[in-house]
């Protein structure tokens, strides 16, 4: 029977068998073989890239092309890029150094090896991006891949199924499409590693199902990332920056900023300054630029949380002229929230839309004191120029990462690791880290010829009182 036959369970598990098989029979693959698997892995994207991006169109109903090249594309062909750059240093085994005092002659190193079958599974929102650039570092590591897209992602994972037997045999990478169900079945897996990108309710699902099989984690989720812009910072540059990356992709992005906190007395300069900024930008909601909400759950979440402000007396301000949304394409104008009650759903939970409540604070205590007040996010966004404040955002408001004078940036340096922490996650990947989250750093003492541990035996007597009593001096 052919493994496309069998039932969903045994499917998933067939492949994990014939993966792990090809594992053990070759479980080190070389830096030659390593640098190839990254060759056909950037040849993947970068033959199929329109094909990709309108793949992935089509799952939103309507993504900016650009978007699409900006933000899936050109991350996973720049990673592969710095990880061949890399790869051969990664590799080489670390010295490490001995207490000669107790083993003279000794030596210590830390072989980076491969773990065998990674698990990926991949969110809607920037399905290439989170699914290639993971890739880049579970081959850079020298194991094999089992990738499990999003019931959002159907047209994306058509293509991917499609084209992967033309770089890849199966026993080396398998995508999968959610048809339902797939998911729980797929974190049920005994993977050497699991990669789960998404929601934190999702997260602590797959979490628990993998802790069944002692399956080690890497959860890079979300939260409420804010943007903190101080007095001193120039607040067109800011209202930019901000803006560019809560339209982007439509807010839906989860190192979005979620919301800004600005010194009281200059939110007005800075929604003057969004209003001029971003129909510059967006003409329309028509625009080809401006993408559409993922899906009709989504689209109807965000009109509510906006209706539920408004209703309880926050100012809503639409920064793109026309409707407000437009059902038929799934789209929704980026709206500024003025005075928005604390407990709405858009203060609430994670925001994942173009809209932007705006805070005013006088003191940065207050700042700090409502962060800390809730889970840690994903990222926090400082703006300022006066290193002190700076200092003090990194000092006193945890994060998974951190731009500075930006937004969102630090997620595409190569050279950075990525991911959460608490609520927003466990576990980086990208550089370095993600090849060594993907490998085992496996310790290996090596004996000298002679051991002065060999006149350590019992029966102890001087001369190991002697003996002792030299090594702890």
């Amino acid at each position: 029977m052919n493994n496309a036959d069998l039932p969903l369970a045994e499917r998933l598990q067939a492949t994990l068998a014939a993966q792990r098989a090809a594992y053990l029979a070759h479980p080190v693959p070389s830096y030659a073989e390593r640098f190839e698997d990254l060759r056909r892995l950037r040849a993947f994207v970068r033959d199929n890239q329109d094909a990709l991006c309108a793949a992935i169109s089509a799952d939103y109903g309507h993504r900016s092309r650009h978007e699409s090249l900006l933000c899936e594309v050109l991350p996973a062909v720049d990673g592969i890029g710095h990880t061949l750059r890399h790869l051969r240093g990664w590799m080489k085994p670390q010295r490490r150094s001995v207490d000669l005092k107790s083993f003279p002659g000794a030596s210590n190193r830390v072989i980076p090896q491969p773990l065998g079958v990674v698990g990926v599974i991949v969110p809607w929102n920037f399905p290439v991006n989170l699914s290639f650039v993971p890739l880049t570092y579970i081959f850079a590591a020298g194991n094999r891949a089992m990738v499990k897209m999003s019931e959002n992602s159907r047209h994306l994972a058509k293509l991917l199924i499609e084209l992967s037997p033309k770089y890849f045999p199966p026993e080396k990478l398998q995508f999968f499409d959610e048809t339902g169900g797939v998911g729980i079945e797929f974190s049920k897996l005994p993977f050497d590693h699991l990669l789960f990108t998404g929601s934190g309710t999702t997260g602590r699902a797959v979490m628990a199902a993998a802790a069944s099989n002692l399956c080690p984690v890497t959860l890079e989720l979300g939260g409420k990332a804010p943007a903190i812009v101080a007095d001193d910072f120039p607040l067109q540059t800011a209202a930019e920056r901000i803006l560019f990356v809560k339209c982007l992709n439509a807010g839906q992005i989860c190192t979005s900023v979620d919301h800004a906190w600005l010194p009281q007395a200059k939110i007005p300069a800075f929604v003057e300054a969004a209003q001029a900024i971003v129909p510059a930008r967006y003409a329309s909601l028509a625009s080809p630029d401006y993408t559409s909400i993922v899906d009709e759950r989504s689209f109807q979440r965000l009109v509510a949380a906006l209706d539920e402000a408004r209703a309880r007396g926050a100012k809503l301000i639409q920064l793109i002229p026309g409707p407000a949304h437009d059902a038929a394409t799934r789209k929704i104008a980026p709206h500024i929230v003025l005075d928005a009650p604390a407990d709405c759903a858009l203060m609430q939970r994670e925001i994942f839309g173009p809209i932007l409540p705006l805070r005013g604070y006088t003191q940065l205590e207050t700042v700090v004191a409502s962060i800390n007040a809730g889970d840690r996010p994903l990222a926090v966004y400082p703006f300022s120029n006066d290193p002190v404040f700076i200092q003090t955002v990194l000092d006193r408001v945890m994060s998974g990462g951190v731009s500075v004078n930006d937004a969102l940036f630090h997620v595409g340096q190569h050279d950075l690791p990525f991911g959460g922490v608490g609520a927003s996650g466990m576990g980086h990947y990208h550089g370095r880290e993600g090849f060594e989250t993907f490998s085992k750093l496996r310790p290996v003492f090596r004996q000298a010829r002679f051991s002065a541990m060999k006149l350590m035996a019992p029966p102890y007597g001087r001369f190991a009182d002697t003996l002792l009593k030299f090594l702890i001096k």
